[in-house]
């Protein structure tokens, strides 16, 4: 399959989300990656479902929601209705992984698990069967503009091993600090979805950062 990119909303200007979410419809992005934080798994806040559905309800996109809160198996069902179509989870912040990665399949989204930095790629070997999407934290989460780990690029190559060796169909996301100067590397080590925030909406021209995305990834194939 081809590369994907998901451009983080989170890093887009509030006060013009509207247009923001109008420049996505029109771009080359595949998903919407919607950054939920509770101020407790990680010291920073974000929004919540209310904000999740307005985004809905003015895209097409899939809705790429990713949790940095405790407790997630307490949100499953108000996500979904909020309208999330891929809900990703911290294996950190879940004491019972197996039960909630089902519960989410359950609400018929797709299910995701994500790693903090320190967090070994081993510890997802017994449940890789049941996720659909592994997000690789590239950076420490909690906030934006961070500089990118280089040791994600040896985690990108241990957790695709892993999916082989269990014959499972998992996707590799990675989320922090892409830009087109890393892009074509995270693929070529195996990452199948780029998350990029302040590259895109950072940029005076976030259509053609995305459609350059776009360009060098698919030249990775």
């Amino acid at each position: 399959m081809k590369p994907l990119i998901a451009p983080s909303i989170l890093t887009a200007p509030f006060t013009r989300l509207y247009t923001a979410l109008q420049m996505l419809e029109l771009s080359e992005a595949d998903y919407i990656h919607c950054d939920v934080m509770d101020g407790l798994f990680v010291p920073n806040i974000s929004f919540g479902m209310p904000i999740i559905a307005e985004i809905k309800k003015n895209t097409s996109k899939p809705l790429d929601v990713h949790l940095m809160i405790v407790q997630p198996e307490r949100y499953i069902k108000a996500f979904k209705d909020a309208g999330a179509n891929i809900l990703t989870i911290h294996q950190e912040a879940c004491v019972h992984l197996e039960r909630t990665l089902r519960e989410i399949k359950q609400e018929g989204m797709k299910a995701g698990v994500a790693l903090n930095p320190s967090t070994p790629v081993d510890t997802l070997q017994d449940v890789i069967h049941l996720i659909d999407l592994v997000l690789i934290m590239s950076v420490n989460p909690g906030f934006g503009g961070q500089k990118f780990i280089e040791r994600t690029y040896h985690k990108i190559v241990r957790m695709k091993e892993l999916i082989l060796k269990e014959n499972a169909s998992t996707l590799i996301e990675i989320d922090g600090g892409v830009t087109d100067i890393n892009a074509r590397k995270l693929v070529e080590a195996g990452a199948d979805v780029l998350v990029a925030g302040n590259y895109v909406f950072s940029s005076p021209q976030p259509l053609q950062a995305i459609r350059k995305l776009k360009e060098i990834t698919n030249a990775s194939l």
